[in-house]
């Protein structure tokens, strides 16, 4: 018998998040053991008149590439990827692991250059995000509750508490949270500069004419966000990230960055040094913030090591260094766009103008009354 809690997620991206109508052909990217959630997927989505193809994958065929690629595989970008991107009415990713270590002793520089070939890629899959296209949904794995320091079944009733799938009707739960969140991005669009505050952050960025958006569950599940990409030039300052940033598969601790005229032009790591150096390098971009956000998810409230769960996770914010986000108006492109997570829960503070709506990891009342 299924878990009707699968049952609940596939309902829940196929009818909310991605509103798949009659016609429609929606493709399924998944790793084979996640087998359960794409027979679910698959069924909801031909109930709602569409059309599945499925793409399965080994997730061990990753680690062979590496392992034998030459520098023309490395820079080789499949065209029918980008004709997929450009004619599919809809995509869902499943995010799963059997193996979190898998990339762990991957040279970084070869990471580096096959993230670079697959730029095209990145900018088309971005540009399609503002159509209601794309839907990424978790599927849980012993490897990822290892990597969570939780039990198998401890992290399941997590991941599917933090879609509220666990609860008989998780569509209107998440029409609410949408709401709340939307007055809090109606509030910042009005707002110019957007200021950063902690023991271990003070950063500014400036905002103006850029669009805040609302996460609500209609591109990754969970969800439970708002963000925006700065204006390219405009950040200032330093901020420690609490948490370890993960680069596929690879932790880099304690990273401190320092930004003038937004451009990064310190970076300091206790534990990967070497990585990050690499990764600021892959192009221009990278050097850059693509996005600056606050995550707003109430049922997470522990950090993961996994960036879909940990960005939404309560009393923090986050940057990303790389792609910016074309509906909140970024300009800036690379072929990386990597999360990193500052606590703001003990001593953090927002700003907008000078005027203080977040303290402490939570939302000032009069913001979202």
């Amino acid at each position: 018998m299924v878990d009707e809690r699968i049952s609940r997620l596939a309902q829940l991206t196929v009818e909310y998040s991605l509103g798949v109508k009659k016609g429609d052909m929606i493709g399924i990217s998944a790793p084979a053991f996640s087998e359960p959630l794409v027979l679910e997927l698959t069924r909801e989505i031909v109930k709602a008149g569409g059309h599945p193809f499925t793409r399965i994958y080994l997730p061990r065929t990753q680690e062979i590439f590496f392992k034998y690629a030459q520098d023309h595989q490395l820079d080789y970008l499949n065209p029918l990827l980008l004709d997929m991107v450009d004619k599919i009415d809809g995509y869902i990713v499943i995010f799963s692991s059997s193996n979190r270590k898998a990339m762990a002793n991957v040279d970084p520089a070869k990471q580096a250059r096959a993230a670079k070939a697959q730029t095209e890629l990145q900018k088309r899959f971005t540009a399609r995000l503002k159509q209601g296209w794309y839907a990424l949904v978790p599927y849980p794995s012993a490897s990822l509750a290892q990597e969570g320091n939780m039990g198998t079944e401890e992290y399941e009733e997590f991941v599917y508490s933090a879609c509220l799938v666990d609860k008989p009707n998780p569509i209107k739960l998440w029409q609410k949270l949408s709401k709340t969140q939307a007055k809090i991005t109606e509030y910042l669009n009005t707002k110019n500069i957007i200021r950063f505050e902690s023991e271990d952050v003070n950063l500014t960025a400036k905002v103006t004419g850029r669009n805040w958006v609302n996460c609500d569950g209609h591109l990754n599940m969970p969800d439970g966000e708002v963000f925006t990409s700065p204006i390219e030039d405009s950040v200032e300052g330093t901020i420690r990230f609490s948490y370890p940033g993960i680069f596929m598969g690879k932790e880099v601790e304690d990273i401190t960055l320092t930004f003038e005229k937004g451009v990064v032009t310190k970076a300091t790591a206790e534990k990967g040094q070497d990585l990050l150096d690499h990764i600021l390098g892959i192009d221009d971009g990278a050097k850059r913030l693509g996005e600056i956000a606050i995550g707003t998810n109430p049922g997470i409230t522990k950090f993961t090591k996994n960036i879909l769960f940990d960005e939404k996770l309560t009393g923090t914010m986050h940057c990303a260094l790389g792609n910016g986000f074309e509906e909140a108006g970024g300009k800036n492109e690379s072929a990386i766009h990597w999360d990193l997570l500052a606590d703001m829960s003990k001593s953090g503070k927002v700003f907008a103008d000078d005027e203080l709506f977040y303290k402490n990891g939570k939302f000032i009342m009069k913001v979202i009354e």
